[in-house]
């Protein structure tokens, strides 16, 4: 078994509302070449696994991984497709290195929303008798647990619009971003409603783009990397699948996959010890209650945390100094890139984004309405 794993190199795409220029083959071939040219690995003879993160109805195609086959090596080769958020595909790699199974694992993620329309796709996740026929899509889901979070613990609107305000500035500072800006409060409010209580300006956008990834383990992450950053703890959890059986206010499936994580990596006071966090905020008020379920402050306090200051670049422990997904990050890659965004933090190569003497981050991803399934990973240099 390996000792641990490390990620050796990261690659992004620069994100775009459409990329009408390259088929998804294309667009994760971009990513692939810069992983592989910065190692100077070879698919044969380097690489022993390959995962790829995509999802059949937002590629339109049954098996949606056969049509980026060639392109990530899994030609007579070990090819794996994951259908849920890029998050998970790490956990996934990371735990095939552990047990001694790989050496070197390539994951990518791609989605291209351009090509279809979200809600269509998103009301397919709903039981198919009862709710899918109510037509229900993740937006008017995250609009009934933003009203049930704010109601529950007195989240304001403002505090809600303010966690847009930081992260569309944060965004300005990274050059992959598409969606980005110097708002106010009152802007965002003010932005068209999608479905009370959240506006447009609240709600991540639609993007095409791939991201991509080599773990590694131990020995061989130390030969292809000066500094690898390692994979120090990783933890999930599924929470209820029907909406009425969950406190849509809590997020009881974040709060164990944290758990689970933070006891791998002995980290004992998150808010102390870890110097950063990128989180996915499809919708900004998901924001103020992943914080509270990574245990960056109790339940009902997460509008105080973004208000005090705490969660912006220069503050105590900042979240989404990327922008995250209000930045335009696309469906299924969004954990992969919140991976990837947290390990440039700790190798130091963020550019504008970077926050300072970073050592430890957490990277979060989830998949489902709601957050049904939460994947935290927990970075580190040592």
């Amino acid at each position: 078994m390996a000792d641990r794993v490390g990620i050796v190199a990261v690659a992004q795409t620069r994100f775009s509302p459409k990329r009408a220029d390259a088929n998804v083959a294309e667009i994760a071939y971009e990513v692939i070449e810069k992983v592989l040219d910065e190692t100077g690995l070879k698919m044969q003879g380097g690489i022993d696994n390959s995962i790829s993160c995509s999802h059949d109805i937002w590629d339109g195609q049954t098996i949606s991984n056969i049509g980026i086959t060639d392109v990530i090596g899994g030609h007579l080769r070990n090819e794996e497709k994951m259908a849920m958020d890029g998050s998970t595909a790490v956990y996934y790699g990371t735990l095939g290195i552990l047990s001694g199974e790989f050496e070197c694992t390539l994951v990518m993620s791609h989605t291209k929303m351009s090509q279809t329309d979200r809600n269509i796709v998103n009301n397919d996740a709903f039981e198919p008798i009862f709710t899918r026929m109510l037509g229900f899509d993740y937006t008017s889901a995250a609009a009934l647990q933003c009203r049930r979070y704010m109601e529950k613990y007195g989240i304001t609107e403002e505090q809600v619009a303010l966690a847009a305000v930081k992260n569309l500035a944060n965004a300005a500072r990274n050059p992959n971003a598409h969606n980005f800006g110097n708002y106010s409060v009152d802007d965002v409010l003010h932005s068209s409603m999608l479905a009370s209580p959240i506006h447009w300006m609240e709600t991540a956008p639609d993007t095409d783009g791939a991201v991509a990834m080599i773990l590694a383990s131990e020995k061989k992450a130390k030969k292809l990397a000066k500094s690898p950053v390692w994979i120090n703890g990783v933890g999930t959890c599924y929470d209820s699948y029907y909406l009425g059986d969950r406190d849509l206010a809590e997020c009881m499936a974040l709060r164990k996959a944290a758990a689970r994580a933070y006891a791998m990596a002995q980290v004992k006071d998150p808010l102390r010890e870890i110097g950063m966090v990128e989180l996915g905020d499809e919708f900004s008020y998901q924001e103020l209650l992943w914080c509270e379920g990574l245990g960056l402050c109790g339940s009902g306090e997460g509008g105080k945390l973004v208000e005090s200051g705490a969660t912006w670049k220069d503050g105590r422990i900042p979240v989404n100094p990327s922008g995250g997904l209000l930045g335009g990050v696309p469906a299924n890659v969004m954990g992969l890139n919140s991976v990837a965004e947290a390990a440039l933090q700790v190798m130091g190569k963020a550019g504008d984004r970077q926050v300072a003497n970073v050592k430890t981050a957490v990277a979060q991803g989830h998949s489902g309405f709601c957050g049904q399934h939460h994947c935290v990973i927990v970075l580190g240099r040592d």
